[in-house]
């Protein structure tokens, strides 16, 4: 379910599968379960999207703003009970239900988005290393930027491989991503 919306929309694929995993598998199972396949996706998905060049220098200060977020979540996920951190993956699933169903109009102008950026980046990283979810706050924020759809695939995808390639050291570093997992 989770690669055909991925295959469709162009982004879903840890949004769908850490609920239902979570399910059955305690979060810090779930999330090194889901890396692999979700890099794999993102790659397929900005082979086909093009403008990386555009993306990388454009947004590159989103991006190298969520390492140090990255480090702090996954510092937290090893701090939290499990229980916390599925209470969080799903408080922020349900802001970004709440938000989608909201259908916001973009309109950031080129200073905001500038100002934004490293916050942007930040933010997501936490959330990310903290709950495996990817979409929060960044997809919000470059929807509001009105960019072409290849270029705003292009950079959420980015987005989501260059912090799922850190997140596998991140967790291998802790000790959640191991071979038997």
């Amino acid at each position: 379910a989770a690669a055909f919306l991925k295959g469709i929309t162009g982004l879903g694929f840890s949004t769908i599968c850490l609920p239902i995993l979570t399910t059955f598998l305690d979060l810090k199972t779930s999330i090194p379960l889901v890396i692999v396949p979700s890099l794999a996706s993102n790659v397929l998905v900005m082979v086909q999207a093009g403008r990386f060049r555009e993306a990388l220098g454009r947004f590159w200060l989103v991006y190298l703003s969520a390492l140090p977020g990255l480090v702090l979540g996954v510092y937290l996920l090893t701090s939290v009970p499990g229980s916390l951190s599925r209470a969080i993956l799903g408080a922020v699933l349900c802001c970004y239900a709440l938000w989608a169903l909201r259908s916001p109009a973009g309109g950031l102008s080129p200073g905001l988005e500038a100002r934004l950026a490293s916050p942007v980046g930040f933010l997501t990283g936490i959330v990310n290393g903290v709950t495996g979810s990817q979409v929060m706050p960044v997809l919000p924020f470059f929807l509001a930027l009105n960019l072409h759809k290849d270029l705003f695939v292009q950079a959420i995808n980015l987005s989501f491989t260059l912090s799922s390639l850190i997140m596998l050291g991140l967790l291998s570093r802790v000790g959640l991503l191991t071979w038997h997992i």
